[in-house]
């Protein structure tokens, strides 16, 4: 068997290895050739609705790369009854502005092997201290004949959004939500 062998004056370069990266929020640096990227969600406020943070200023570990899908929360519950309950309560923030929340809940009857999907749309005004509901919720609503009973409201209680999911009396219905917003102030 025969090798060619190639020297660095002659042969191809290799590439450069990046021995840092920059993020919007730190810089990461890769240890032992390792660089870990993990990604998220986070009700953080960011305009672009994605951020990078990285390195011991962005994430606390020096070889870290956090990728941030921002202005967004998620929640799951399991409802057995048609008591209304919180699904999902998103504190709003103590700088005074308005918010403009957009937002989709999917439900599964356990029970009938049914399903429901939602989409909305509301607006809220908060004083830094108190929320105020703008108009009540624009909703969208599909649903199979048996989660015709089954709702959701949108609702403001201190300084918080509250999502709150109505069950049907004695059927298991999982929820799912996840709003979006967008703040100004």
């Amino acid at each position: 068997m025969s090798q060619i062998i190639k020297t660095l004056a002659s042969g191809p370069i290799p590439p450069t290895i990046p021995t840092n990266f920059q993020t919007q929020n730190g810089t990461a640096v890769p240890a032992l050739n390792i660089l870990i990227i993990d990604g998220f969600d986070s009700n953080e406020n960011n305009d672009n609705g994605i951020i990078t943070k990285g390195g011991v200023v962005g994430t606390g570990t020096a070889n870290e790369v956090d990728v941030i899908l921002t202005n967004r929360q998620t929640a799951v519950l399991t409802t057995n009854n048609a008591t209304p309950t919180t699904l999902l309560n998103f504190p709003l923030s103590a700088t005074p502005g308005v918010y403009y929340i957009s937002g989709d809940i999917v439900a599964f009857d356990v029970t009938d092997t049914a399903g429901a999907a939602y989409s909305f749309f509301s607006g809220m005004r908060s004083t830094g201290i108190a929320a105020t509901e703008i108009a009540t919720e624009l909703k969208d609503i599909f649903e199979e004949a048996a989660m015709a009973t089954a709702d959701f409201t949108v609702a403001a209680a201190g300084n918080n959004v509250i999502v709150t999911a109505i069950g049907i009396a004695g059927k298991q219905i999982n929820w799912n939500c996840l709003i979006t917003y967008r703040f100004v102030s």
